[in-house]
């Protein structure tokens, strides 16, 4: 088994956090990793995006090649479209619908909805809505990862156990909510691919 995924948003987004939970989600299933993260100016809501190359055999670079990424995640519907020409023919794009207007001339909402709904392979989520439904607006990028978890090849459970590794300092609530998100971004998907 062999993923190849890129991770995008904005800066304060939790980019790397998903990343991270993936990362060890990864590591206690027993296989091999690699990332490579661009914070670029993440600090000042700029673009956030990160590689991440999970296998059950040794890596050997940790960038993915342009038409490669099996899946890419996205916390912000203009950033998915940024790495586009990195997704293979195959591959799934999961994104959130909820833009991060940061810039004076950020594009029309619906043009990009538009272009992300005429993909062949894609779900495309109110994440925020769901983030709130399930304690916390903050949980968007779980919800997203919730998303795209039938497509990572990783058992469900032991996504939930590195959320509450990733979380354990932060305390129930924050775990439970987190796991909440990362269930209603599942159920999305489950009844997306149902239809």
């Amino acid at each position: 088994m062999k993923k190849d995924i890129i991770l995008a948003g904005v800066g304060g987004q939790g980019i790397i956090s998903i990343a991270s939970i993936i990362g060890y989600a990864a590591l206690k299933k027993g296989m091999f990793l690699k990332q490579a993260e661009v914070h670029g100016m993440s600090q000042r809501g700029g673009d956030v995006q990160s590689n991440l190359r999970i296998s059950d055999n040794e890596i050997y670079s940790d960038l993915i090649p342009l038409g490669k990424a099996d899946l890419i995640l996205a916390v912000e519907p203009l950033e998915s479209l940024r790495y586009l020409p990195f997704l293979s023919p195959e591959g799934w794009l999961i994104t959130s619908l909820n833009p991060f207007n940061n810039v004076p001339n950020y594009p029309d909402v619906e043009k990009i909805t538009d272009e992300i709904r005429a993909l062949p392979h894609r779900v495309a989520l109110d994440a925020d809505t769901l983030a709130k439904e399930a304690g916390s607006i903050k949980a968007a990028n779980i919800v997203v990862l919730g998303a795209a978890s039938p497509f990572l090849e990783i058992e469900y459970e032991i996504l939930e156990e590195a959320i509450r590794a990733f979380f354990s300092k932060k305390g129930d609530k924050l775990i439970q909510t987190n796991l909440d998100a990362l269930k209603s971004g599942r159920n999305f998907t489950d009844k997306q691919l149902k239809a």
